[in-house]
């Protein structure tokens, strides 16, 4: 009996104990953003450099590759909170935006995911699929080549389906590229020097750092004060300050409306990886250029069909340009890989020095035998 009570009054504790932790580890991440992000980037850097160095063990390298990614779009939700939290972050300016201090991209993707609970998690559900496509075709590929495209053709399908309900949650505007918002910088306070810390500098005969004045914040209306600008540097600030005409509109209007043939070119955008992805599961021979050349009509169709405008916005012209820079993955995919872009590749790594042509050997072990290794979408 008394083991049974005792194990009782240690429940509460132990169910209270896993939200502690998540907000200790939330409170670290906001607070050593820039170490977290170091660190990331250079186990990002690190998987990317060695892809394929390992060719046995090539199913935990790209594990460790996606629970990077993974962590890192939980790490944005994080921090995403946290901006949304600082006073004149948010809703100091006309549309919720501050001037230079946020992008497009991030003040329609926000308005989206604070208006529609759907989108956000349709959103966040393409984005773990962009994340793990590759290591769902490694594990699929030791089953055999049926079941890699198998897992291919249903990966896409189901990003097909993500991508046409975000379509129709937005009333029919462009999709953006990612769908979440971007991870932003959360200004650090500017660290001061203590009295003590001045006076032991003073006993030992160094410098003292002049005291850099923060923001002063009024006590009954929270608000702000921003401090002076340097009388040297007061052009970048009043520049700072100037609102344009995308901050002043409302984030919904930042993309336009599509109908007629604008929306039959969105669509066909969002259903070219599917029929592409399709295709190649039905053609025995890798060097056919029939896939190839579908999708890759399939792709200029849909940039054809939609015209530019008297009313093109710019986060429209920049969603357009990365589709348009993206359009070039087409070189390393298919049939012209197989034909010209493979043996061009080979030829050139045998010539160059050991450690860049192990690189890009790594690179082409993957190039040659996945799928997803080469897909823009």
């Amino acid at each position: 009996m008394e083991t049974l009570k005792s194990a009782k009054s240690r429940l509460p504790n132990a169910l209270s104990l896993p939200p502690r932790l998540l907000s200790k580890y939330s409170t670290f991440i906001t607070t050593h953003q820039s170490s977290v992000t170091q660190i990331e980037s250079a186990l990002r850097s690190l998987t990317y450099i060695i892809p394929g160095r390992f060719r046995d063990a090539e199913l935990a390298s790209e594990s460790l590759h996606s629970s990077i990614q993974l962590l890192s779009m939980y790490h944005d939700t994080l921090l995403s909170r946290s901006l949304g939290k600082l006073p004149g972050m948010a809703g100091s300016r006309p549309g919720g935006a501050v001037a230079g201090q946020e992008s497009l991209h991030n003040r329609y993707t926000k308005f989206w995911i604070g208006k529609s609970k759907v989108y956000r998690r349709v959103a966040m559900v393409l984005q773990v699929v962009q994340y793990t496509e590759l290591l769902w075709e490694m594990s699929a590929k030791r089953k055999g080549e049926r079941v890699r495209w198998r897992v291919v053709v249903l990966l896409e399908i189901i990003k097909a389906i993500c991508r046409l309900l975000l379509l129709r949650i937005t009333n029919s505007r462009p999709l953006v590229t990612p769908a979440l918002p971007e991870r932003e910088v959360i200004p650090e306070e500017d660290s001061s020097t203590s009295e003590e810390e001045e006076e032991e500098a003073y006993i030992r005969g160094e410098e003292i750092r002049p005291r850099i004045e923060k923001e002063y914040k009024m006590k009954r209306t929270g608000l702000s004060l921003p401090t002076l600008p340097n009388p040297s540097d007061i052009s970048a600030y009043l520049l700072s300050k100037v609102l344009t005409a995308d901050d002043i509109k409302s984030p919904s209007t930042l993309l336009n409306r599509v109908s007629g043939p604008a929306q039959v070119a969105e669509i066909l955008h969002i259903l070219q990886p599917v029929l592409y992805a399709v295709a190649m599961s039905r053609s025995k021979n890798q060097k056919n250029w029939q896939p190839w050349l579908l999708g890759l009509s399939i792709e200029y169709a849909a940039r054809q069909l939609r015209k530019d405008g008297l009313r093109t916005t710019a986060l429209e012209r920049e969603q357009w340009g990365k589709r348009g820079w993206s359009m070039g993955w087409w070189m390393m995919r298919g049939a012209f890989y197989e034909n010209v872009t493979k043996g061009f590749l080979h030829r050139t790594s045998e010539r160059l020095p050991g450690l860049i042509s192990g690189v890009l050997d790594d690179y082409l072990y993957l190039w040659d035998g996945y799928y997803f290794s080469t897909s823009s979408n």
